[in-house]
C-alpha cells in the first residue's frame, strides 16, 4: 500500500499557518515564522484534516502525493 506524502511549495506559502490550525499533527508554524512538516507521510487517518488543509491554504502551496 501506498502512503500518502505530504509536499509543500515553500516559494508559495507564507506560513498563514491556516494548516497547523486543521492538522497540528503534521504541520508546524515556529517562531521563526517558517512551516515545518513534521510528518511527510502521515497515516491515512489523517487523510480528510489533509484534504482540508490543502483546501483551506490561502497560497495553495499544500498537495498530497501517492
Amino acid at each position: 500500500m501506498t502512503r500518502m506524502k505530504v509536499v509543500v511549495d515553500f516559494d508559495l506559502c507564507e506560513s498563514n499557518a491556516v494548516c497547523m490550525g486543521i492538522a497540528p499533527e503534521v504541520f508546524e508554524v515556529r517562531e521563526d515564522d517558517f512551516l515545518y512538516i513534521l510528518d511527510e507521510n502521515p497515516p491515512e487517518s489523517l487523510r480528510p484534516k489533509l484534504e482540508e488543509a490543502v483546501r483551506s491554504c490561502p497560497k495553495a502551496a499544500i498537495a498530497l502525493q501517492e
